[in-house]
Parts: C-alpha cells; sequence; structure tokens
C-alpha cells in the first residue's frame, strides 16, 4: 500500500531536524512520497510538478492533488528494494513538451544494471509505457553503485546525461579517463532518431570521429556526476561530482563550454591527487585537467558532528522570492542533510550555510519559474520559499508551426501543423490563419490538443507563418516562418539507339 499523502503531519517532524539558526529561506512542504529522488516541472507551467520515485513511478502533482502519470516498475525492475544506487534517477520534459507530449527517463535497471536513457509520449491521461522507444543503452553490470542518472536539456536544445565511472573504488574498471567508455562523462545527443541510431550526434560534440557511441562524449573525467544542472539565466553548466574517501567537488563550465574538458578523475580528486591508477595520471602536463570551482574535505562543518560524505549538486537560484540567493549556487550533502550555497564568480570566500537541513537529502529540483526544490530520500519534498510568496503565472501561449518534411514533390501538398501552447480550454475550436508570405491561404480551427492542420499545394519555394487573433481572454499570437522547398521530379532519360 502506497504512503504517498499530501501535506501530512509527519513533514513537520522532519522538518524539525533542520538547526535554528536564523535564516533567509524556509522549507515548506509539497507532500510526502515513495522514495522520492528528483522533481522537474512542465516547462510551459510551475504550477505542473513532475515528482520521481526511485522504483520506477512519475507522480504528477497539481492543485493539491497527486496522481500516477507514469508507471516505469516493470522496466525499472526493482520490485520492492533497489540494489545500491539503481533506479529510476531523473526525468527531463522535451522544450516543446505541451506540444509534443515527450519526456526522457533514465534509470539504472535492477536486474542487470544497465543504464538508459528512453522517450515517452504523454497524453492528458499519462505517459503509459507502451509509448517507451529506448534512446540509449549503456552496460554497468560490474558494480550497482555511480550510475550517474541526471538528465538535462542545454540551452542549446540538446539532451544532456550524466553517467558515473561504473563503481566500485579507484576507479577499478577505469572507465573515467577512457574515451571508448561511455562511463565517467557528460554525454550530449539530440535524442531524434538518425538514420538506424535512435539518436542524432550533434555537430560541436568534441569527439566526432570517435566510433558511435563514443561521439556522444561531451566531457569526461568525472566519478559519479549524480547531479549537475544549467543556470537557466547565465546558461553555465555546473556540475556536483560525488568524491570518494577525501574531497567533494563543484566543476564549472561557462554556456556553450565545456566540450572536450577532462576534470581529471582518478588522476584527481577535486584539488588533491586521486588514486592514480590509470596511465597518462602521472607526470600529466599542467592544465591537463580542469580545476573545480569548489571542493570540500569529508570533515564536519562547523556547528555539526556529522562528518560530509557525498555532494549533492542543486542550481543557481533565480527564483525572485529568493533575493538573498539571487545568482547563488544552492547545493547539499547527503550525509549531513545540510543546505548551502555558493556565489561561483568568487567561490573561496562566499561558501555559506542556509541554516536549512533534510534528513537523507539526496536531490534538488527546479521548476520553469525558477522556485527551487529539496527532495529526502525518506520522502519528503519541499520547497525553498522567502518571506513573500512567489507568483508563477502561467506561461503566455506561442503558437509553433511545423511541417511532416520540408521538401515535398513540386505540384504536391505539403502537411503543416500549427499548434498552440500552453493549450487553454478557451482556445479550443479558435481559428487559426496560415498565410504564404503576407496573402492567408487558409484558416482552419484548433482540435481538442489545439493543434490545426493544413496542406497546401507547393509549386515553388515558399515561406509560411500561421496567426491567431485575441479573444477575450488570450492575446494574440504568431509563429515564426516555415520554408518549404519543392522536389523537381527526376525525368528517366531514353537511350538513344
Amino acid at each position: 500500500m502506497s504512503a504517498r499523502r499530501l501535506l501530512a503531519p509527519l513533514l513537520l517532524a522532519v522538518l524539525a531536524l533542520a538547526p535554528a539558526t536564523a535564516r533567509a529561506a524556509s522549507l515548506q512542504p509539497l507532500g510526502t512520497f515513495d522514495q522520492p529522488i528528483y522533481l522537474a516541472s512542465d516547462p510551459e507551467s510551475g504550477e505542473r510538478l513532475f515528482v520521481v520515485e526511485r522504483e520506477g513511478e512519475v507522480v504528477e502533482v497539481r492543485g493539491g492533488v497527486a496522481k500516477v502519470f507514469a508507471d516505469l516498475r516493470p522496466q525499472v525492475a526493482c520490485a520492492g528494494k533497489c540494489s545500491g544506487e539503481r533506479g529510476l534517477l531523473s526525468i527531463a520534459l522535451a522544450p516543446d513538451f505541451d506540444a509534443s507530449g515527450r519526456f526522457f527517463v533514465d534509470y539504472a535497471k535492477n536486474d542487470d544494471g544497465s543504464i538508459h536513457v528512453a522517450e515517452l509520449t504523454a497524453s492528458a491521461e499519462g505517459a503509459p509505457a507502451s509509448t517507451l522507444r529506448n534512446v540509449l543503452t549503456i552496460p554497468h553490470a560490474q558494480a550497482a553503485n555511480h550510475n550517474g542518472g541526471q538528465l538535462q536539456f542545454g540551452p542549446d536544445g540538446f539532451l544532456y546525461v550524466s553517467t558515473g565511472d561504473g563503481g566500485g573504488g579507484n576507479d577499478e574498471f577505469h572507465n573515467a579517463q577512457n574515451l571508448s567508455s561511455l562511463l565517467g562523462k557528460i554525454l550530449r545527443i539530440d535524442p531524434r532518431p538518425s538514420g538506424l541510431l535512435p539518436y542524432t550526434v550533434p555537430q560541436g560534440n568534441p569527439f566526432p570521429a570517435a566510433p558511435a557511441p563514443a561521439d556522444a562524449i561531451w566531457s569526461y573525467g568525472l566519478r559519479n556526476p549524480f547531479r549537475f544542472s544549467f543556470d537557466r539565466v547565465g546558461g553555465a553548466m555546473v556540475i556536483g561530482d560525488v568524491g570518494q574517501n577525501a574531497r567533494e567537488e563543484i566543476d564549472l563550465a561557462p554556456r556553450g563550454g565545456g566540450a572536450g574538458v577532462n576534470y581529471g578523475w582518478n588522476c584527481r580528486e577535486g584539488t588533491i591527487a586521486g588514486p592514480a591508477t590509470d596511465a597518462g595520471c602521472e607526470g600529466a602536463p599542467a592544465g591537463a585537467f580542469a580545476e573545480p570551482a569548489l571542493d570540500y574535505p569529508h570533515t564536519a562543518p562547523e556547528g555539526s558532528a556529522t562528518k560530509r560524505c557525498a555532494i549533492i549538486g542543486g542550481y543557481v537560484v533565480h527564483d525572485p522570492g529568493l533575493p538573498e540567493l539571487a545568482g547563488r549556487y544552492l547545493y547539499g550533502d547527503l550525509c549531513t542533510g545540510e543546505i548551502r550555497s555558493v556565489d561561483l564568480a568568487a567561490p573561496g570566500a562566499t561558501d555559506r550555510s542556509e541554516g536549512l537541513a533534510l534528513a537523507e537529502l539526496n536531490s534538488f529540483g527546479e521548476d520553469s519559474c525558477g522556485r527551487v526544490y529539496a527532495i529526502s530520500g525518506a520522502g519528503l519534498v519541499a520547497r525553498l520559499a522567502g518571506a513573500q510568496p512567489t507568483a508563477c503565472p502561467p506561461a503566455p501561449s506561442r503558437l509553433r508551426i511545423r511541417a511532416l518534411s520540408r521538401r515535398v514533390r513540386r505540384g504536391h501538398r505539403a502537411v503543416i501543423l500549427a499548434f498552440l501552447s500552453p493549450c487553454p480550454l478557451t482556445r479550443r475550436g479558435a481559428p487559426v490563419k496560415l498565410f504564404r508570405g503576407a496573402r492567408p491561404v487558409g484558416t482552419r480551427r484548433l482540435d481538442r490538443a489545439c493543434t490545426a492542420r493544413f496542406n497546401p499545394r507547393i509549386v515553388r519555394r515558399a515561406g509560411f507563418h500561421a496567426a491567431i487573433a485575441a479573444d477575450g481572454i488570450s492575446a494574440a499570437a504568431a509563429s515564426r516562418r516555415l520554408t518549404i522547398r519543392p522536389i523537381r521530379r527526376h525525368h528517366r532519360r531514353r537511350a538513344h539507339r
């Protein structure tokens, strides 16, 4: 029987574990869940949250009501208990989620340890497992720890994936420095199929000549980048890489950066020498490894008797309701549960405790309005809140346009879809106009999915855009330009006799 419930009295007892020091932020409970391990939100609505539970369920929370959105328990195969660090570890909703329903999951399968990145397609009722399409599989059978597990769409629109070094100790399987292995890495892919591959390798990846799938590697030399994120304003990638026996580290790559960067494990552990069991560690030239933005030792922080042991990476805060945290990177530690923040522009002098702690802190989450959440593996999910509540207005609807193909045989008809996202109930049935250049060529009404279908005949290259007028509730909207080119028919030449 599920123990999931919202705003239960038990939550306040868990919060009482936090230190009683003065603080700018507080933890406001969202609810209790079964082994929660991550949180994401609808890209168009911060009020629609998705809580990831380790054994395989994704729970949608909206308006104080929770319901199962996706059930991947058979695929994750934990059967009531996940081994080591395996399980469903994170999700990422596609930037066009409200129109396409696409979202992606990262799980380490419990029976054989294999890491899977897979796509599902959601409808109004949820995302059935029958829609699952495997995008990437990475063998990881030798140990049950160090799976990585973070998915994030970057500012460039591509999907980034973190993987651990394969587990065990001292990188005993020699993966992190091995560019033939996908373990101990950050990967960068376009999750759309390409040829025989279920994904596409984007241009700009640093190892394009490597045989697939190694050409998906973005950066390497990581031990267990369990959580990483992108600064929603500046675009920088910030990685919390879990250390071994001595140091925990935060790695930083500026917007668009990180391609081909070696973060040093197992030659380095934070700013000190690592176990150095790989050839190439000894005598590596200066600058061979990127230095962490911040690292810290496994000592107890001031005022605590508990030693730190594993960094939990978070987010650069841009919640207007938390001005004291503006632009600061929020992170924590699994063993102490303490929540801290640092200004990554001057990390040595700005690292501080926020006077908050959460038992079994195992992750942070961020919604589309920039509000930040802390997650306890014991069940609690809570939002960091300031004295004044943060307004999270619904995102304005945007009109988008796409074609099933941008090249059509001359004289044939194209298939053009115009779709409105988010999709307010009041907009269903509203007329949408399609324009060729400045001339209207057709009007269709939005269906229940806020989609209108057009079939213009293509004779010559043409630019199309769609527009919807304002009504008493919603503003007018227009799409970007879409260009469709005709393909000439090829006639077979007659042989001369």
